[in-house]
Formats: structure tokens, C-alpha cells, sequence
């Protein structure tokens, strides 16, 4: 017969004392909840107990002070992050909620985030900072700040690509270009592309002469060259076109300054300059054509246009004072003018295009020979005359330098 198994172990049993009737009777304790462990080390039908007690429930976490520990680091509303960690404390501290070390936290990069803030505005670093990230979010290519009379390098060394940024270096070293001019074009919608290089072409190449009034002074090396507002940039109120002098070979580079206006030259220097400039805007005006018979009356009207700009520039010539030193050379110079002019009243009334051709090679050797380099030299100008492709008399050519286009 089988012998059955033994009765299952029982917790042990703590008898729960009495008092005597009439006092308080003491409660029961709580038992710890006991509950089989299997222990190989014991028979069979046999276990091992093990004591547990419950762990008390954990306090929740603040959601106030998570949202303020996120905005404090992110530096995101630094005035919302500080409430809401000041608020966040508050409840903690009521609730006794978890949380504060990050309400805390929260609170001082918030502080910090708005005294960043606010030293930003006050000197004038937020615009800055936002046209920054505007122009490379947008990838506008626009032109960058630069002013009158300043030199720069190209970070790539070239005038003839989209430039972002350049760095500011002395004029008297080698430079990769010189700004002689910056000016705005009219607002309103975008012109297109062409609109805005023709403007750029026609007032560039008319303010290079102005502040590099010596022409003759020129590297025969040195173009013009322009940034100007791109589509992207118009968008963001780019109006600006920057005009410079650059080396015309990619890798060039210039040395010195070239300019020569009213800010470097002396008196005398200066008027005669200006009387030059009469008589170089003057030639500009050659007709087109590559011949003089192929428009010999286009060349008349020319003809008639340089004799009334010789009068100016010799009425302004007369009409200055001139030192001692190069009153003689410059009244010399005066008097080939007056020559000059009357050759080319005969080419006004030339009867064929040799007989202007002969008139204009006349009145050219009299306002580029010898007196024009005499009085150079009496007032301390470049004295030696640049050369011009194509220049000299009766093939239709003036002066003139090459183009160059960015």
C-alpha cells in the first residue's frame, strides 16, 4: 500500500495576544508575504521560503520641468523656459513630484539663453546674423559689403564667378582687385538678367573714369569687372552693384592703388585732368562702323561734336590759374589744342572719306604728340601715352580699351 505523501508545510502561525476587557486591543501585525523559493538542497516535498516586503510607489515625474529643461538647452524662447521651470518648482514642491534638478536646470540655461538674446538685439548682431543664414539657406550669391576705395582678395583668387564673401587687405600690396564704385539699381521687380549687367556695364565703365581720372596712368593689364544682385538676392532687397578694377588674367593680381581724383591729386593736376576727360568723352562717340566710308556722314556729325568739345576743354584750360612751374607747358599745350580744333572743322566739311581721314590724323598728333606729354611732365602726370588697338587715324578707330564682362 502506498504510503501518501506528507501535508504541505504551513506558514508559521503567531497567536495574536489579548487584553484584558476594557483596553485597547492591540491590531495585528502585518504579515510579509511568503512565498515558495525551490532549494535543490532540500528532500522532496520540501521548500524553502523567502521573505519579501513591497516596495512603497515612486513619485511621478514633472512634465513642466522636462519642458523647461528642453527649451533651456535648445536656447529655444528662453522667456518660456524660465516661467515654465519657476512654475514647475511650484508644483513640485506642492505635489511632491520629481523633477526639480531639471526645473532648476531649465531655469538657468533659460536665463542665460535670454541674456544672449538680448545682448544680440541691443548691438545690432541679430541682423547680422540672420542675413548670414539667409543667404545660405536661400543660396542667393548676392554682393557683399564692401565700400569706395577699399581693396580685396577673392577667396578663389577669380573675379569672374559668384562671390560670397572676400577679405579686406591694404591697397599698397597685391590685391586681386580695387573697388572704385558702388551704387544701387531702382527698385521694383527683378529686371532679368541683361537689364541688370547692361546697367552695370554702362555705369561701371562711366565711374571707372572718374575715380582713375589719369587713363594714361592705367596698367594696360587692368579690366573692369562688377558683382551684382542675383534674382535670389533682389528677393531679400539686394540692390547693390559693386564695380572694381581687376587684373584681366585670372591669376593676375594688382599692386598699389589706382586711384587718382580729387582726394589724391593737387589743384593744377586735377583741372587738367578734367579737361582731358572733355576731350575722352568726345572720341567715345566715334560711329560704329569700321570705316569712315562706310558712314561718312555719321563721321561728319562726329567731327562736329569734337570741335565743340575742344572749345570747352581749352575755355577750361584758359580758365585756371596755374602754377608757375607748368603755366608755359600747359598754355603750350593750349595752343595745339586751338590747331586741333580747326582740323577737325575741315573734317566737319570733308568731301570724302580720305579728306576726313587727313584731317583726322592731323588733329590726333596735335591732342596725343609732344605738347600733351610736356605738360604732363610739368605737373608731375604720367607722361607716357598708352597704346589702343587699332589706334591711329583714318581707319574709323578712336580711343578706346577692351571690354570685359562678368
Amino acid at each position: 500500500m502506498a504510503t501518501p505523501p506528507p501535508p504541505e508545510p504551513q506558514p508559521p502561525h503567531r497567536a495574536t495576544p489579548f487584553s484584558p476587557p476594557g483596553q485597547p486591543q492591540p491590531q495585528p501585525q502585518q504579515q510579509p508575504y511568503l512565498y515558495p523559493y525551490p532549494a535543490t538542497s532540500q528532500p522532496w516535498g520540501h521548500a524553502a521560503w523567502r521573505q519579501t516586503y513591497p516596495l512603497p510607489p515612486s513619485s511621478p515625474l514633472n512634465g513642466l520641468a522636462i519642458a523647461a529643461l528642453v527649451l533651456g538647452v535648445l536656447c529655444f524662447l528662453p522667456g518660456v523656459g524660465l516661467l515654465l521651470g519657476i512654475v514647475a518648482l511650484v508644483q513640485i514642491s506642492k505635489r511632491g513630484e520629481r523633477g526639480k534638478g531639471m526645473a532648476v536646470a531649465g531655469i538657468a540655461l533659460s536665463t542665460i539663453g535670454a541674456l544672449l538674446m538680448t545682448l544680440v538685439f541691443t548691438t545690432g548682431g541679430a541682423r547680422d546674423v540672420w542675413d548670414g543664414f539667409r543667404d545660405v539657406s536661400s543660396g542667393a550669391g548676392g554682393t557683399f559689403s564692401v565700400d569706395k576705395g577699399e581693396c580685396f582678395d577673392s577667396p578663389r583668387g577669380s573675379l569672374e564667378e559668384d562671390v560670397y564673401d572676400v577679405d579686406v587687405v591694404p591697397c599698397a600690396g597685391e590685391h586681386d582687385a580695387e573697388v572704385f564704385a558702388v551704387f544701387s539699381l531702382p527698385e521694383g521687380e527683378y529686371p532679368g538678367d541683361a537689364a541688370v549687367s547692361d546697367a552695370a556695364d554702362e555705369q561701371c565703365y562711366v565711374r571707372s573714369e572718374t575715380y582713375a581720372m589719369d587713363t594714361w596712368a592705367l596698367p594696360p593689364d587692368v579690366d573692369v569687372y562688377w558683382f551684382t544682385p542675383t534674382r535670389q538676392s533682389w528677393r531679400y532687397g539686394d540692390r547693390e552693384v559693386i564695380c572694381v578694377f581687376g587684373d584681366e588674367e585670372a591669376e593676375g593680381s594688382l599692386t598699389g592703388s589706382l586711384r587718382q581724383d580729387e582726394t589724391t591729386l593737387d589743384d593744377d593736376q586735377f583741372a587738367f585732368l578734367e579737361g582731358e576727360a572733355i576731350l575722352r568723352d568726345a572720341f567715345d562717340g566715334v560711329p560704329d562702323t569700321e570705316y569712315v566710308e562706310d558712314d561718312l556722314t555719321a563721321h561728319k556729325v562726329w567731327a562736329g561734336q569734337m570741335v565743340r568739345a575742344l572749345e570747352r576743354q581749352t575755355s577750361a584750360l584758359r580758365a585756371h590759374e596755374w602754377g608757375h612751374s607748368a603755366e608755359e607747358a600747359v598754355t603750350a599745350y593750349v595752343e595745339a589744342l586751338d590747331r586741333a580744333r580747326v582740323e577737325w572743322e575741315g573734317a566737319n566739311r570733308a568731301s570724302d572719306a580720305d579728306d576726313f581721314s587727313d584731317h583726322w590724323d592731323k588733329s590726333y598728333g596735335l591732342t596725343h604728340g609732344p605738347k600733351v606729354v610736356t605738360a604732363r611732365k610739368a605737373l608731375g602726370l604720367t607722361a607716357e601715352s598708352p597704346l589702343y588697338d587699332g589706334e591711329g587715324g583714318g581707319d574709323g578707330a578712336g580711343e578706346g580699351g577692351s571690354d570685359a564682362h562678368v
